[in-house]
Parts: structure tokens; C-alpha cells; sequence
């Protein structure tokens, strides 16, 4: 790819191999008709937003084993489940085409970057209340394995289980593992780049523009903002060395503009083998698992995955990047 190409990415570094040489290359020429057209970003997350929650209807089908919820066709069902793929790869690839545009056309905003980070939960909220539906019209296969009796009060126990599980997994799992692989990406942007380079924020400077919005700010952008001083809160508390090791640093130099070249690379130098794990907490990696459970029409151990197996990964990408942070804080 060319040099444009690169421009329009946060960093090579930040990107997955299937990102970097399949999927923004192909998001580049998007952006690219996008822009020709003088299509704001903002409307592209919108895109992505509606296109992967519709996906949920057809990932509440059974796929190969049960069949579709109307008939029961094992080959309609299989073809549901298909379409659910592509519609939601479809908005993934949207979702990534939004960011490179903006850096393309400079059309960049504290609404679009809210957004891009509401996108994934548009999508995965209904998704996950379908397939716990979809776990209460096709569940033979688990009651059989556990040796549950298949009748309805089993059925509404099992379902209720399957709904907590699902509420886990979404609020613990599938928000805290994405925000908290969001927030490295942006940490590592911004020692590698400085804060031009990343889109690094912080809760007081988001609660210092939610305070100076006028009358004339709109209640869906105040609600926005409101929400994106939570999210951003919800890093922080998770980062407790990381945030210790700004604060020495501000200290120390003044302004985490005046970061010396050295810290900066030996921060890099922790950070680059962390980044590679912390790819497996984003999209592609979570969507393979939710494409996966679902041909094979178990939908709900997507579930059990995200809490336990995607659990026990983001735990390890949070304490080996606090153990450096905490490493370089006491050295400063």
C-alpha cells in the first residue's frame, strides 16, 4: 500500500495482521469513494451502527441443527446465520473505514470519536438479548449434555441463567474488555506519537467540556458526553499504576509534552509486546468466537468464552501493563 494509506492509520504498530493487510486496506478504498462523495465519518459509524444491529435478527436463527424460528429449515437456518456474518463484518468494516476517513478528510470531532466507541455496543446489545431468545427455542443439545429435563420450567431457569450470563458477559466482558484494549491502544499512540498523535482523554477534561456546553448543545450530544466521562472514568480506575506514572511524570517535567525521548522509548519498549495481546481483546479476534458458537449452535457458550477464556486474556494484558508502569513510576 502507499504512503496515503499509512496516513490514514493510527499507527501499523496498533493493527492486527488481518487489519493491517486485509481489512484497512480495503476500509482505505472505501474511504477513499467516501470522501469523493463528501460522506462525513459520522454518518459512516451511523452506518455501521444500524447495519450491525439489524445483524441480530438472523444470529437469533438456529443455524445447521435446529433450523431457522419459522420452519425449522436446517438450510435456512445455516443461510440466516450467514447473512448475520456478513452483515455484521460489513459493519466492522465500516466501523474501521470511519477513522481512516476522518484522518483522510481532517474531519475529525469529539462526537465521532464518542460514537466510534458506542458502535460495538449498538451492535452487541441486541445481539445478545437475540441469542439468549435464541438459547430458549434451541437448547436440546445443552439439556442433553447436562442432563436437564426439556421442559418449560427447566427451560425459563436455564434461559434466566443464560440471560445473566449474557449480562456478564456484555457489561464485564465484551465493555470492560474493549474499553480497557481501546485505552492501551490509545496510551501506546500516544508515547510513540505524543498527544497530536493519539486521541488519549482523560475524565476531568471531558468533565470540563460537558460543564461548558451551552443551551444550545443538543440533549442526545450532552447525553453523549455524559457517557463518554464514564467511559472514561471506568479506564482510569482500571490503569491505577498507569495513571501513578502520568501523575510522576507530570510532576517530574512539568507537562507530558516535555516527556524526554528516553521515556518515551523505554515506555514503547514495555508497551509494543503488550499491544500484540491486547489485539486479541479487539473486534476481530471476539468476532470469530460469536461467528463460531453460532454455526455450531451453541450460541451460549459464546458466553462462558467471553467471561472466562477473553476474562483470563484481559487480565493478563492489565497486569503486565501495570507491572511495567508501576516498574517506571518508581524508578521516577
Amino acid at each position: 500500500m502507499n504512503e496515503k494509506y499509512y496516513q490514514t492509520l493510527k499507527s501499523a504498530e496498533t493493527e492486527d495482521w488481518l487489519d493491517l493487510h486485509v481489512i484497512r486496506p480495503f476500509c482505505y478504498y472505501c474511504a477513499v469513494f467516501f470522501a469523493k462523495f463528501d460522506i462525513h465519518p459520522n454518518t459512516v459509524t451511523i452506518w455501521s451502527m444500524v447495519i450491525g444491529a439489524a445483524s441480530a435478527f438472523f444470529f437469533a436463527q438456529g443455524s445447521f441443527h435446529y433450523g431457522d424460528n419459522f420452519s425449522g429449515n436446517t438450510t435456512l437456518g445455516l443461510v440466516y446465520n450467514i447473512i448475520a456474518i456478513f452483515l455484521l463484518m460489513w459493519a466492522d468494516i465500516l466501523d474501521c473505514t470511519d477513522g481512516q476517513l476522518a484522518r483522510m478528510t481532517g474531519k475529525k470531532s469529539r462526537m465521532g470519536r464518542i460514537l466510534d466507541g458506542v458502535a460495538g455496543f449498538a451492535w452487541f446489545i441486541p445481539i445478545y438479548v437475540l441469542l439468549t431468545y435464541r438459547f430458549y427455542l434451541h437448547h436440546d443439545w445443552e439439556f442433553s449434555w447436562l442432563g436437564i429435563e426439556n421442559n418449560e420450567q427447566n427451560t425459563l431457569i436455564a434461559t434466566a441463567i443464560v440471560f445473566g450470563l449474557g449480562l456478564i458477559s456484555g457489561i464485564a466482558g465484551l465493555a470492560g474488555q474493549q474499553r480497557l484494549a481501546d485505552y492501551y491502544i490509545q496510551v501506546h499512540l500516544f508515547f510513540l506519537k505524543g498527544e497530536k498523535g493519539s486521541e488519549l482523554d482523560n475524565s476531568v477534561r471531558q468533565q470540563e467540556i460537558y460543564d461548558q456546553m451551552g443551551k444550545d448543545v443538543s440533549a442526545v450530544e450532552r447525553y453523549f458526553q455524559k457517557s463518554y466521562i464514564s467511559y472514561t472514568q471506568k479506564q482510569e480506575k482500571a490503569t491505577p499504576q498507569f495513571q501513578r506514572l502520568l501523575a510522576a511524570l507530570r510532576e517530574k517535567y512539568g507537562s507530558l509534552d516535555n516527556i524526554p525521548a528516553d521515556i518515551r522509548k523505554e515506555f514503547h519498549d514495555y508497551s509494543l509486546p503488550v499491544i500484540k495481546w491486547n489485539g486479541l481483546l479487539t473486534f476481530n479476534f471476539r468476532e470469530f468466537w460469536l461467528f463460531l458458537f453460532c454455526l455450531l449452535d451453541v450460541p451460549a457458550a459464546l458466553f462462558v468464552w467471553e467471561i472466562v477464556g477473553m476474562g483470563l486474556l484481559c487480565l493478563y494484558v492489565n497486569k503486565r501493563h501495570e507491572a511495567f508502569c508501576k516498574k517506571m513510576a518508581d524508578k521516577l
